[in-house]
């Protein structure tokens, strides 16, 4: 069915439970990365003081942020204030192009989303600087310049960013997510919605 693959676009904040801690990778943990379940989206939060300094210049808009999170989508309906059916189906059979939210936000992760699942998962200074390339190259910017942001976000210190990739209902923001847990390091499968991605993470 188009609509529960459809839903899988929502991206909206949930509350998190305390974080799961998996094995860390390869090489002696440096930081940590989270990934958290909205539902049917998830996202990844970092230190932002971990990112290495030479990538994600847009972190600049965040300056006084202990912590950011990214979350992909179809810019669309990502960008709406509301859910909208039509918006869900153009972006699951011809998205017109894609964005990263970005969240800034102090204190620990599940102060920021207490109640929803929260995993925690240890990362070599290798393994983040991968991790970071590939946030950093999912966003779309006019040579070495900070991307502007598009507009600002639904939460407070949060804005969307022009992002590379098309949407669609094989390439959702969950399989974004796998992809960027790939790039740190850790075997998983795409998947395009959020339940199965989570899943795996708990067996880590």
């Amino acid at each position: 069915m188009v609509l529960p693959a459809a839903a899988a676009l929502i991206c909206l904040s949930c509350a998190m439970s305390a974080p799961q801690t998996a094995s860390p990778a390869r090489g002696e943990a440096a930081s940590s990365m989270y990934v958290i379940s909205h539902g049917w989206h998830t996202g990844i939060a970092l230190a932002r003081n971990d990112i290495p300094s030479h990538l994600l210049p847009e972190r600049q808009d965040f300056a006084a942020a202990d912590y950011l999170e990214f979350g992909w989508g179809d810019r669309d309906f990502y960008q709406a204030r509301e859910f909208s059916l039509a918006l869900a189906m153009r972006a699951a059979l011809s998205s017109r192009g894609s964005v990263l939210h970005v969240v800034g936000f102090n204190g620990g992760v599940t102060s920021r989303f207490p109640g929803s699942e929260i995993i925690e998962l240890p990362l070599s200074a290798e393994k983040l600087a991968a991790l970071a390339l590939y946030i950093h190259q999912s966003v779309e910017r006019d040579g070495e310049r900070p991307a502007a942001p598009l507009a600002a976000g639904p939460y407070a210190n949060s804005r969307f960013y022009p992002a590379s990739g098309v949407f669609s209902l094989s390439n959702t923001c969950n399989t974004w997510t796998a992809r960027a847990l790939q790039a740190a390091g850790y075997r998983v499968s795409p998947s395009t919605t959020a339940a199965p991605l989570m899943a795996q993470l708990r067996k880590l």
